[in-house]
C-alpha cells in the first residue's frame, strides 16, 4: 500500500490500501458467533480521517496479530522482551518497530518487524489485513500505528530472534473488556487483581492519562503484566471489534485524546519540529489541539472520542 504524502514528505497513516477480506469465504478455524462478529467488525473498520501529517523519521508500527483459539475465541500474540536489551528488558509488548526508508507503507513496517523479532510469514493470504487503527503517541517522541491482522495459517511456528524476543505468548482479546481474569490465579498471586490502573500526568499534552495494566497469569515465571502502551492498545482494538466499552472506565477525568496529543506533540515539542522541518512540513500549521475535540466516527455519528495515551511503553525496537 503507498504512502499518502504531502509534498513529497510526510505521513497521513490514517489512509491505505484496503484487503478484499471476507470473514464468511475465508478458511478459518470454527468460530464462536462474538469471534465471527468481531472479525467482521475489524475488517470493515475505518479510522477517521486525520487533518494531521506525520514526520516519517517519528512514525513507527506494532503488528496486533490475532489468531483463532481451539473453542473458538480470539487471541492476541505477545512477546517478552529479551533480558539483555538496553530498554524496556523482559517487558511484555507487541512486535513492532520504527519506519524504515524500505517500507513502502506503515503496515509493511509492522509486518516487516514482526517477520524479524518472531518469524511471523510476510504472506497476506495467510496473515491477512483486518485493519489500521488510529495512531497513538509513544514517550519516546514516536508516533506509533497498530496495524492488526488475522493468522489463518495454523501450522506456523515462530521463529525467534533471541536478542530481542524470550518467548511468546497469548492472551484472550476479550480479557481486556474484562476486570476479572480469563484464567486461575496461582496460589502466590491471590491477593492481586487482575486488572488494575493508575492516573498520571501526560508528558505530551495538559491534562492526566490513565495507564492500565492486565495480569498474564505466568507473572510466577518471571513473565511482566501486559501495560502502558500495549495495554491501551489491546483495549482500543478490543472495544472496536466487540462493539462494547470495557468494565471498568478506561479514560482519566478530562484526558485528551491521541489526536490532541499527537497535535500538541508536533506543534511545541522540539523533536517532532525539527523532524517535520527536515521534511518538509511546517509544525505552525498543525491544528490546535482543542480544535480536534469532535472526532467523526466510521459509522456516521459525531462524538468525543477519548481514545487518550493511556500508557507509555513500547514494544521492541521502539
Amino acid at each position: 500500500m503507498p504512502s499518502t504524502r504531502g509534498n513529497g514528505s510526510g505521513l497521513r497513516l490514517s489512509q491505505f490500501h484496503r484487503p478484499r477480506f471476507d470473514v464468511n469465504r475465508a478458511t478459518i478455524p470454527e468460530l464462536t458467533p462474538e469471534s465471527r462478529r468481531c472479525i467482521q467488525t475489524l475488517a470493515s473498520y475505518r479510522p477517521p480521517k486525520s487533518p494531521l501529517r506525520y514526520p516519517k523519521s517519528r512514525s513507527a508500527a506494532v503488528l496486533v496479530a490475532l489468531f483463532v483459539g481451539r473453542m473458538g475465541d480470539l487471541y492476541v500474540l505477545l512477546s517478552r522482551r529479551s533480558s539483555s536489551l538496553r530498554t524496556y528488558a523482559g517487558d511484555t509488548a507487541l512486535p513492532g518497530g520504527k519506519w524504515e526508508p524500505r517500507d513502502k507503507s506503515i503496515e509493511k513496517t509492522a509486518r516487516r518487524e514482526a517477520f524479524e523479532e518472531i518469524g511471523l510469514p510476510l504472506d497476506y493470504k495467510k496473515v491477512p489485513l483486518l485493519c489500521i487503527l488510529e495512531p497513538v503517541l509513544a514517550r519516546n517522541q514516536l508516533i506509533v500505528t497498530p496495524v492488526v491482522v488475522l493468522i489463518l495459517d495454523k501450522t506456523l511456528r515462530p521463529i525467534l530472534n533471541q536478542a530481542e524476543v524470550a518467548s511468546l505468548f497469548s492472551h484472550p482479546l476479550a480479557s481486556f473488556l474484562r476486570s476479572e481474569p480469563p484464567f486461575p490465579l496461582e496460589t502466590q498471586m491471590l491477593e492481586l487483581k487482575y486488572h488494575t490502573y493508575t492516573d498520571i500526568d501526560s508528558n505530551t499534552a495538559p491534562g492526566k492519562v490513565r495507564m492500565h495494566t492486565f495480569l498474564t497469569g505466568r507473572e510466577a515465571g518471571g513473565t511482566k503484566p501486559i501495560f502502558g502502551l500495549t495495554a491501551s492498545i489491546l483495549i482500543e482494538v478490543a472495544s472496536i471489534g466487540y462493539g462494547r466499552e470495557p468494565d471498568f472506565e478506561p479514560y482519566a477525568p478530562g484526558q485528551p485524546t491521541w489526536q490532541q496529543r499527537i497535535a500538541h506533540a508536533l506543534r511545541y515539542d522540539p523533536v517532532f519540529r525539527e523532524a517535520e522541518l527536515a521534511e518538509g512540513i511546517d509544525p505552525d500549521k498543525t491544528p490546535q489541539p482543542s480544535s480536534l475535540a469532535e472526532i467523526r466516527r466510521p459509522e456516521g455519528k459525531t462524538k468525543r472520542r477519548r481514545r487518550g495515551g493511556l500508557g507509555l511503553l513500547l514494544p521492541p525496537k521502539l
